[in-house]
């Protein structure tokens, strides 16, 4: 079996202790990769249910989850905390993924071969039971989801113009800015 939000064994011990801090706050985990290096990167992407996370979000649930690896303690060593948004050209972790950019151009790739190749490129085609459904030069082939170790969007205009549009559409709640007050001299 697969797991795309989380790969190796430390990522899925992580995505087990973080998942339900994230999701107490409102939040899904969309991806989790603890990277080597010579200070590890632990990076999480994370967003709302319905789509999109703010930046300062992204702090909250940076500082929930240093809060919680602080007292659980799974990583030994000293490393480096990266929340972030999917961005634009976003993997595609969940079986919903699918269905919700259904449409737009992605790359797969799955563990084994498929028909002598295991990289497919194409645009979605949604979801069938528990196959991804993806548009190729051949036609469209179905995927089941567990074969899958990668997929990710691919930036196209297309792409770039819908959550430009989505952006613009997403209600603003100005309680959260501050009043502005005038200076100067006040005409009646």
């Amino acid at each position: 079996m697969t797991d795309l939000i989380a790969k190796t064994a430390i990522d899925k011990r992580l995505a087990e202790i973080l998942t339900p801090v994230i999701e107490d706050m409102g939040f899904e985990l969309v991806r989790l990769r603890l990277m080597g290096g010579n200070t590890p990167t632990l990076q999480i992407m994370a967003e709302r249910p319905e789509g999109g996370i703010e930046v300062d979000e992204c702090a909250q649930i940076s500082t929930a989850v240093s809060a919680t690896l602080d007292v659980q303690d799974p990583i030994s060593d000293a490393y480096t905390l990266e929340v972030s948004s999917p961005g634009i050209d976003r993997p595609l972790t969940r079986l919903k993924d699918f269905e919700t950019f259904e449409g737009y151009e992605a790359k797969l790739e799955t563990a084994d071969l498929i028909d002598g190749r295991k990289r497919f490129r194409g645009v979605l085609a949604g979801v069938e039971n528990d196959e991804v459904l993806i548009n190729i030069e051949e036609g469209t082939v179905g995927l089941n989801y567990e074969w899958l170790v990668e997929a990710k969007l691919i930036m196209t205009d297309e792409l770039i113009k819908e959550m430009l549009r989505a952006r613009k559409a997403a209600p603003v709640d100005e309680s959260q800015f501050d009043e502005i007050e005038a200076e100067g001299p006040q005409e009646e």
